[in-house]
C-alpha cells in the first residue's frame, strides 16, 4: 500500500487536513497499516487533487496560515475501490525487539530485563489504545480490524508474561505488574 491509497482510505471516512491525516497514521486507527511521512502525504494529496481524486478547500485561520481541507471525490472513491480490489501482499513483520532478544546473549541480563519489561509495558499500552477504539466502533469493518488487533496484542501479552524467565524475570512479578484486561469479547461488546 502506498501513501496515495492510505490518504484515499482515510478521506473515505471524512474530510481532513494533511496534518490530521498524518496524526491518524501516527497515533490513530491507521497506525498499524503503513508508515507515511509528511514528505509522502503532502505530495500525494497535491497530485490527487490535480488528478481530480480530491478536492481542496482553504479555511482561513486567524494568526496562522490558511488550512487546506481535503475531501475525496467520486473519482477518488472509484480509484480507492479499484486499488482495494487487488489482492494484498503478505503482511511484513519487522521487530527490533526480537532482534535484540535474538542477540541477548551479548547483553547484561539486567539490560535484557529492562528491554523486556519496557516492551511488555508498550504492548499493554497499545492493547489499551486498540481496546478503547474497539469500544467506539460502530462499523463492521472497524470492529473486525480492532478485534483482529486485540487478538494479536492479547497473544503478545500472554507470550511475554509466560516467558518472563527468558529475561531473568520472575513470572509472578511480571503478571502482578499493571496489566490490561485481555478479554477481547468485553471490548467488542
Amino acid at each position: 500500500m502506498n501513501a496515495r491509497t492510505l490518504c484515499l482510505g482515510i478521506l473515505s471516512f471524512g474530510d481532513a487536513t494533511g496534518y490530521e491525516i498524518k496524526k491518524m497514521v501516527e497515533d490513530g486507527m491507521f497506525n498499524h497499516f503503513i508508515e507515511a511521512s509528511y514528505g509522502s502525504i503532502y505530495p500525494a494529496l497535491t497530485r490527487m487533487t490535480e488528478d481530480g481524486l480530491l478536492t481542496c478547500r482553504e479555511e482561513i485561520q486567524t494568526g496562522r496560515p490558511d488550512k487546506k481541507v481535503y475531501a475525496i471525490t467520486l473519482a477518488g472513491r472509484t480509484e480507492l475501490e479499484s486499488t482495494l480490489s487487488e489482492h494484498p501482499r503478505d503482511d511484513k513483520f519487522k521487530s527490533e525487539f526480537l532482534f535484540i532478544m535474538l542477540l541477548s546473549k551479548n547483553l547484561p541480563r539486567t539490560h535484557v530485563a529492562q528491554i523486556y519489561l519496557k516492551r511488555l509495558e508498550d504492548v499493554r499500552a497499545e492493547y489499551d489504545m486498540i481496546r478503547k477504539m474497539a469500544g467506539e466502533c460502530d462499523e463492521a469493518g472497524t470492529r473486525f480490524v480492532t478485534g483482529y488487533g486485540l487478538a494479536i496484542f492479547e497473544a503478545k501479552i500472554k507470550y511475554l508474561e509466560q516467558n518472563a524467565g527468558f529475561a531473568g524475570l520472575d513470572a509472578s512479578a511480571v503478571m502482578e505488574s499493571v496489566a490490561p484486561q485481555t478479554n477481547g469479547r468485553d471490548a467488542a461488546e
